[in-house]
């Protein structure tokens, strides 16, 4: 006769469901973090590529063009990005204005994060 199949453990155990849940909450608490540090550089990315098909900037020389991009993110409430991040040179096409910035913030007790970003806009002037 056929002896019935030991029925075989199914699912995860108690400790298997902590380290889940503990990786999971680590998850989310650097997304807590780190998230808002890239919906501001999504307006200051906005900020940036706006600058060639403003009239204004156009026209403006280049310590006007950076007080107008300190203004703006004033404006949107950026006051991660300083006066001193923001480079405007002036080129053959017009001037060239970057903004490159490094947010740092805490994440758990020691732990911190450093992200890096860099913008550059192109803006010809009118003669």
């Amino acid at each position: 006769m056929l002896k019935p199949l030991k029925k075989q453990q199914q699912g995860l155990t108690m400790i298997s469901w902590i380290v889940v849940g503990v990786f999971l909450m680590f998850q989310i608490v650097i997304a807590m973090n780190v998230i808002p540090v890239y919906l501001t550089d999504s307006s200051v990315k906005s900020i940036i590529e706006e600058l060639p098909n403003d009239d204004k900037a156009k026209k403006a020389s280049a310590r006007e063009l950076k007080t107008m991009i300190v203004k703006r993110l004033n404006i949107n409430s950026i006051y991660t990005v300083k006066a001193e991040h923001i480079k405007v040179k002036k080129t053959r096409e017009g001037m060239t204005a970057t903004i490159e910035y490094e947010p740092r913030g805490a994440l758990i007790g020691n732990l911190e994060y450093i992200v890096s970003f860099k913008h550059e806009a192109v803006i010809n002037t009118l003669k």
